[in-house]
């Protein structure tokens, strides 16, 4: 599946901003089953430096520097991606899960090595007893591990309601259990605690969702929206990657723009700013399937 896909983020300040600098991942990145073939990135107004680099987890990031007094910032992005859904994977044919961490804990080998690294807690990944038993109802001993990723998506989806406003990216996965209300990014962090609490290794994925319109009406231009989910190292598959938000494993409908620890590593756009005082975020969002 192709896809044109066209970001605008407009930030608005009470007052001028003197100085800001900017550090993004709009750019998605090339993999096994994702091509991008076109990107582009601008601002306004233009800024004095906008380069781009490879960061520690191999994604696309970029460095913006205005010195131009605005009121107002917008920053675009677009992209021409290519999408194709992996094979079918039989659950069953996954080890159990405690194989996995075994291997994980061993290391033995460069893609042991890779995986490990999202084993581990991270500032937004805090792991305790309540994620513990939380997977532990999905993953049970001897559980393969595709089979338990799937239960554990759906015990999310199934238990935790979706709802904006009632937490914000600070909000810790504890807090996100006890009101069993979040949004994606909650519920992604929260995937991701109970699998490395199993000794897993998960990863957080952000990027794009393609969102389908009530039937017979038109697709409303911006109605797509960023989005956030859950990748886990899961052999003989390899990285297999769950949205607990819409309970599915992924498959060509998710345009990956980066992944990492957890959101910190992969914000679309961060920063500071010198002046400008309160500020209103806005972002749309258009995904849009090519023929």
């Amino acid at each position: 599946m192709r896809y044109s896909v066209k970001h605008r983020s407009t930030f608005g300040y009470a007052g001028k901003v003197a100085l800001s600098h900017h550090h993004m991942h709009l750019r998605p990145r090339d993999t096994p089953w994702q091509r991008v073939q076109d990107y582009q990135l601008s601002a306004e107004p233009s800024p004095v430096l906008l380069q781009e680099r490879k960061d520690f987890f191999g994604n696309w990031a970029a460095d913006m520097t205005l010195q131009e007094p605005h009121r107002q910032l917008v920053v675009k992005a677009s992209s021409l991606v290519e999408v194709t859904a992996p094979g079918k994977r039989n659950p069953k044919e996954a080890p159990p899960w405690e194989r996995v961490a075994a291997q994980l804990r061993a290391a033995r080998g460069a893609e042991l090595v890779d995986a490990q690294q999202f084993v581990f807690g991270s500032p937004h990944v805090l792991l305790g007893e309540e994620v513990l038993a939380l997977a532990q109802e999905a993953l049970p001993p001897g559980r393969p591990l595709l089979e338990g990723l799937i239960a554990l998506t759906s015990q999310i989806y199934r238990d935790f309601t979706y709802k904006g406003g009632v937490t914000d990216i600070y909000t810790p996965v504890t807090e996100v259990i006890r009101k069993k209300q979040g949004v994606c990014q909650d519920f992604a962090h929260l995937q991701i605690a109970c699998l490395r609490s199993l000794g897993l290794a998960a990863r957080y994925v952000s990027g794009y969702l393609l969102t389908h319109p009530p039937e017979g009406q038109p697709r409303r231009i911006g109605a797509d929206a960023s989005h956030a989910w859950v990748s886990v190292w899961c052999p003989p598959f390899g990285w297999v990657d769950a949205d607990p938000t819409n309970d599915l494993l992924v498959a060509d409908e998710h345009v990956t723009l980066a992944w990492g620890r957890d959101y910190g590593d992969v914000s679309p756009i961060t920063g500071f700013m010198v002046g400008g005082g309160s500020h209103q975020v806005s972002v749309g969002v258009d995904v849009l399937p090519l023929r």
